[in-house]
Parts: C-alpha cells; structure tokens; sequence
C-alpha cells in the first residue's frame, strides 16, 4: 500500500487487490458463531429454568381442630411420595441400578393404598376474606356426596369419606385462622349460619353442613411459593382416592365435580390413571366474558395461540388449560408429582404435560364458572410472564434439562 499527497491532503491506496477468505470459511465461520450462540443460550435456559425449592420441615406438618374445638399441635403429614420414591429406590437396588441412573423401571412401585375418596387441595394466599364462601360450598357437596369415611350411612356406596387441605402460600392475613375458625365452627355448632358463597349468595333456603372431626389441615407455608408450588406441595400429601385442586375464590362451581370424577372414571386405564380437566371453553361466547376488556381478551386468545404452537398434541387440544379445578385419580399421581417444576401460573400446562408424556387418558368437562372479585391476577405482567414460562418450560423439556427418571 503506497500514500501520495495532492492538495495538502493524504491518500492511500492498495498497490494489491485484496483477496476475500473463501466461502466455506465463512460457512464455518458462521456455524461456529451459530454454535456459540445455541451453547450459550442452552445454558442460559439453565439458569433460568426454574426448579422447586425442598420444603422446610414446618411445611410438612399440619393442624386440625381437635373434637374438643381447640386447635391440634403440628401434626406430620403423611407423604405418599416419601414412600413411593423410597421404594423407587429400593427397586433401582434391586436391579443393579445406582439410584442416580436415568430411565424408566421395568416396574414402577405402587402408591400406598387411599384412605379416603376424595382429596381437595386449596392454594391460598391472603385468602382471609373469600375463604369461607368457598368452603361452605364444597363442605356442603363432600358431605352429602362422600359422606364421612367413618360412617357407613353416609356417602353413596364405596365412595366413603374427604378432606380438604388448604395450603396457606405465605399469607399475611388471616387466612389460617379463618380456616380453622371455620372447622370449629362446622364441627361443633348445629346452628350457624352458612356464609354465603359465590354460587350461593342467593339461595334462601341455604343448610348449614356439620362436618367430621379432622377434615379439613391446615398447612402452612413459610414463604410464598406461588400457586404452581402449593398445589404441588399439598397433593404430596393427598390421602384420596381422587385429588381435586380448586381456588380459593370459589369460582368454579363445587357441584360440577361429581362430573369430573364421574369423566374420569369412564376413561382410566387398567391401572386406574385418568386426569379430568375442569373446562371455561363453553364460555368463551359468554356475556361474562364479551364484557371483559378487549385488552383482556386479546391476551387470553394470544396465549391459547402459544399453547397450540408449543405444547404436545394433547395438550395442545386441551381448549383450556387454566381452569383451576382439575381431577386426578390417585394412581396418576405418581407420574406427574415427582417430576413437577413450575410453581407458577403455568404449572397447569406442565401437569397436562406430564399425563401426557405417561399415555394417562385426559378428558375436558365443562363446568360453571363465574367471575369472582378480588383476584391476584396482574392482566398484563402475569400473561407475560406465563408466555415467557411456557416458552422455558416446553424448551427445558425438550432439551433435557427437565427429565423423568
């Protein structure tokens, strides 16, 4: 390269024609940027994925209200899924395996035997004010319909007995107290008066459900997990024959499920696995919710969409997938609870997920449903961030970073 000067001004030039890398140097070049790139991202997908936090040992225990009113000390919770996964172990054992070998047994363990019919499991965070219309519904159906397990008058055939297991999620209210005030209230009074619920707001001739002594725990959790971790957390501890997960608002109408339990019954397989799947699609044309704001809507219609792009067929066909009163029958469970990771709002899509993963047979019931006020959802950041946990969740899947062992 030579430089001349022409009018006090410096120029350069090449005295060589410059000679570009050849192309399968930029290919490669490119492939390695590529590469760096899908191995930085892969282990930032790490990073991010999230993975639940283990229990502390206060949240593994519960409390009652005793026959004589008062509240019971901490008492320890049983834990199906201790036994299963120490059996679990001991078949890897057994077989040659070490405990941390990946991949299916030849035989799995069977989940301990249930004690009572049904199991509900309720996630509530400062839940002080809509709690007790929630339970008085759902107290008044188990009672008639499952009876006590005790009593062999009560309850329709072999379908004896429930409990309600409400998980407090790091609540600063009340939320506790008026859960237990409320099982004293229904386990000794004959007279009280029903608190009115969302579905029974109007009902004059509204009966006042005496329940048995024990059924409904109280669990507390130390610090806010998040829906996705209480619901997980409580049906770690389930005694039922079925396990029902439904909010603490009430919205979903209790009645409905004795439909959910009927739907999965009909399609469990020879090992007795189904997951029914409480259902608002009907109501999509609905007043409720053409009024809600187009805002609103939008974004519910926006994340049916990613549902349908990034989730497994099944799933996928599932029209909704966030409705919070899903059925699952015991012997499900063990397919889906020890491999659960989202303790968000998106936990749902990650169960359906898993039941689909396992063959396990799902069906979509409609049930009713109304808008309750009160709710926690942020419109806008909670769609957001369920659009980015799905995304995370379906890539941590696929790249095994998540895994069933």
């Amino acid at each position: 390269m030579s430089e001349r000067r022409v009018d006090g001004q410096f120029y350069s030039h090449p005295t060589q024609p410059l000679e570009m890398p050849p192309t399968w140097m930029l290919f490669v070049a490119l492939g390695l940027l590529g590469a760096a790139l899908l191995f930085w991202a892969y282990m930032g997908l790490h990073i991010v994925a999230p993975r639940p936090r283990p229990a502390h040992p206060s949240e593994k225990q519960y409390i009652t209200i005793l026959p004589n009113g008062k509240p019971s000390a901490p008492t320890n919770l049983p834990c199906w899924l201790d036994k299963w996964t120490a059996e679990r172990e001991t078949l890897k054992r057994s077989q040659g395996r070490s405990t941390e070998s990946k991949g299916p047994l030849p035989t799995a363990p069977a989940i301990e035997e249930p004690e009572v019919f049904m199991s509900v499991v309720v996630p509530a965070f400062n839940e002080e004010e809509r709690l007790g219309g929630m339970l008085e519904e759902a107290v008044a159906f188990l009672q008639e319909e499952y009876g006590d397990a005790h009593q062999e008058e009560t309850g329709a055939g072999n379908a004896k007995g429930w409990e309600i297991l409400i998980v407090s999620d790091g609540s600063t209210d009340g939320t506790v107290e008026k859960a237990l005030e409320f099982a004293k209230n229904h386990q000794l009074s004959k007279r009280a008066l029903p608190e009115p619920g969302p579905w029974t707001a109007n009902k004059a001739d509204q009966q006042f459900t005496s329940i048995p002594h024990g059924s409904i725990r109280v669990i507390t959790l130390e610090e806010n997990r998040g829906k996705g971790g209480a619901v997980t957390h409580g049906m770690r501890h389930v005694r039922g024959q079925y396990v029902v997960f439904a909010d603490a608002d009430g919205a979903s109408r209790f009645e409905d499920l004795g439909k959910l339990v009927k739907r999965c019954s009909a399609i469990e397989d020879k090992e007795g696995k189904g997951v029914a799947v409480g259902s608002r699609a009907h109501l999509v044309g609905s007043e409720a919710v053409v009024k809600r704001s187009k805002l609103r809507n939008f974004l519910m219609h926006s994340f049916h969409l990613l549902l349908r792009i990034m989730t497994p067929p099944r799933t996928a066909a599932i029209k909704d997938t966030q409705c919070g009163f899903k059925v699952f029958s015991r012997n499900a469970l063990p397919d889906i609870i020890p491999y659960m990771h989202s303790e968000g709002w998106i936990f749902d899509v990650e169960m359906l997920m898993l039941a689909e993963s396992a063959n396990i047979a799902m069906v979509e019931v409609a049930i009713g449903w109304k808008e309750v006020l009160g709710s926690k959802l942020n419109v806008i950041w909670d769609s957001l961030g369920m659009a980015w946990g799905l995304a995370v969740l379906r890539l941590a899947w696929l790249l095994g970073i998540y895994t069933k062992e």
